[in-house]
């Protein structure tokens, strides 16, 4: 995890993330999950720079199968975005930054 994400789990993700008033960005990973290595620090950036636009959310997939086999998460990393407790966007795969943040555009102004 890093300094500027936070960890949800299945008991805290309708908190953390369905009752959220900000978008949440939640990636969902694995420790095994060599391009998860990839992305973290790159999602740690993002919520820090952005951090008063959208919250970033880490849910383990292997400590977390409701929420996981929930929202049809497959491949890791996974990346939804949650807009009202609804998924407003999904990034499959480790995606460079410009990318990710193209993708969020509508989320972070």
């Amino acid at each position: 995890m890093g300094a500027n994400t936070k960890d949800t789990t299945d008991a805290t993700f309708e908190q953390d993330v369905l009752h959220n008033p900000k978008p949440v960005l939640v990636d969902f990973w694995a420790s095994w999950c060599g391009p998860c290595r990839q992305i973290s620090p790159v999602l740690d950036e993002i919520a820090g720079t952005y951090a008063d636009k959208i919250d970033v959310v880490k849910l383990n997939a292997d400590e977390n199968p409701q929420t996981t086999a929930k929202y049809g998460v497959t491949g890791l990393p996974t990346i939804n975005v949650y807009v009202g407790g609804e998924v407003v966007k999904t990034i499959v795969g480790a995606q460079p930054k410009p990318r990710i943040l193209k993708e969020l555009a509508d989320y972070i102004g």
